[in-house]
């Protein structure tokens, strides 16, 4: 089967790219988002997402007269949801956007369409929350329309190539409905497609998230260790991994993104009595922002009156997705303790947190501040010179919760440097 026509409801990190490689790979494409800024900022030719090569991806969809946006879908032969999956404050699944975006698909629906789910979901959404919505149509889920879901899995600073050269996995509520969406995908992808049934597919996405979830949840366990032991975690690591099967990440001050720190709480929330490892490794990694800020505690002395900078509040390196981002938490933390704080974000220069202030370069940021703390990895934040920045700040304290920077060049800038996971009796 050929597909000539998409509705994409979602013009996100996901969404939008997809919906733009479709078009550019010859379907006719009308991208939907409820967030009218959004629409207006696509139909004037710009991005509301940083991403490597999105701009002109976005441009060359417009420029093919395939790819157009609006706030309400329109009707076509398949509907791709990729709309957000936020985790409430009672850390389970908020689906509420994926079911106005089923809603609205209902009075387009005919026999024939596939509608996929690509939003990151707790098992069964697709069967026990999707299906009954669509089939308000009178039409009935894998009989007289296919039904799928197909996880995105590619990393932010890689989305384009990714969507492309990925493994696609696609689950239908029957085989005729995984083909369905094997037809659609074809379209661009050059990985291997993969079917199986649609919980299956969904419980693949949760458990790759998870998987490094609890992995970053042991390497953070093992820099607590390294801090009360009195060792380097960094060295020790490094010297771990030399074993042909053995391959620890990297600690840090917790995890972020809409993935890694929100899928697993999807499997907990399906099996609370059943998930107590992956419960554990959440909350270890979610402790992280406070481990900082108490260890920044000490290092200064006290907080209340001091001025830090918090460099980088991305949850990753060379992003500017703040989605769940322990950057941000610790930054918040610190200010609701009497710091005073000032934020830099290179690729995002107006976002802060609560309490903050967002500085507009670096040399603002640091000028007259007692600290500074490293807290994102960005390709720049972590080659900042020592000297340059001894000559702006007031105080001598560095604390690096990446183990990116330089020790020694910043000692010999004068510098007091702490390490996440290391210990006093390794020389921190």
């Amino acid at each position: 089967m050929r597909y000539h026509s998409l509705c994409v409801l979602g013009l996100g990190y996901i969404g939008l790219p997809t919906a733009c490689t479709f078009a550019l790979n010859g379907l006719r494409v009308v991208g939907v988002d409820v967030n009218r800024r959004i629409v207006d900022v696509l139909r004037n030719g710009e991005v509301h997402i940083q991403e490597p090569g999105l701009r002109t991806l976005v441009q060359a969809a417009f420029g093919s007269g395939r790819l157009r946006v609006a706030e309400v879908p329109e009707p076509a032969e398949a509907f791709l949801i990729a709309v957000p999956t936020p985790i409430r404050a009672d850390k389970r699944a908020d689906l509420r956007a994926v079911e106005s975006a089923a809603e609205a698909i209902v009075p387009h629906l005919v026999p024939g369409n596939l509608v996929v789910l690509e939003s990151t979901s707790p098992p069964r959404t697709t069967v026990d929350r999707l299906a009954p919505i669509l089939e308000r149509s009178g039409l009935r889920a894998g009989v007289d329309f296919y039904l799928a879901y197909s996880p995105e899995r590619v990393l932010p600073g890689q989305i384009l190539r990714e969507l492309i050269e990925n493994a696609r996995v696609i689950g239908g509520v029957n085989r005729a409905s995984a083909e369905a969406g094997r037809d659609l995908y074809a379209a661009f992808v050059k990985g291997e497609i993969v079917l199986t049934d649609a919980t299956t597919a969904e419980m693949v996405k949760l458990m790759e998230n998870t998987y490094r979830d609890v992995n970053i949840a042991v390497a953070n366990e093992f820099a607590r260790l390294a801090e009360h032991i009195g060792v380097d975690v960094w060295e020790a690591i490094a010297l771990a991994n030399r074993h042909p099967r053995v391959e620890i990440l990297r600690p840090g001050p917790g995890v972020g993104g809409h993935c890694i720190s929100v899928d697993p709480w999807f499997l907990v929330e399906a099996a609370p009595d059943e998930t107590g490892l992956i419960r554990q490794a959440r909350l270890v990694n979610d402790d992280q922002p406070e481990r900082v800020v108490r260890r920044m505690e000490q290092v200064l002395g006290g907080l209340a009156g001091k001025t830090v900078v918090v460099l980088g509040l991305a949850y990753k390196s060379d992003v500017d997705d703040l989605r769940e981002s322990p950057a941000l938490e610790v930054a918040r933390r610190l200010s609701q303790a009497g710091v005073q704080v000032r934020t830099f974000e290179p690729n995002a220069l107006q976002a802060t947190a609560p309490g903050a202030q967002a500085s507009p370069s670096l040399e603002a940021a640091l000028d007259g501040a007692d600290a500074l703390a490293l807290l994102v990895d960005h390709r720049g934040l972590a080659e900042t010179s020592p000297a340059w920045a001894a000559a702006r700040m007031r105080g001598r304290v560095v604390f690096d919760a990446r183990g990116v920077l330089p020790r020694g060049e910043w000692r010999r800038a004068g510098f007091v440097v702490h390490v996440l996971g290391v210990g006093a009796r390794a020389g921190d």
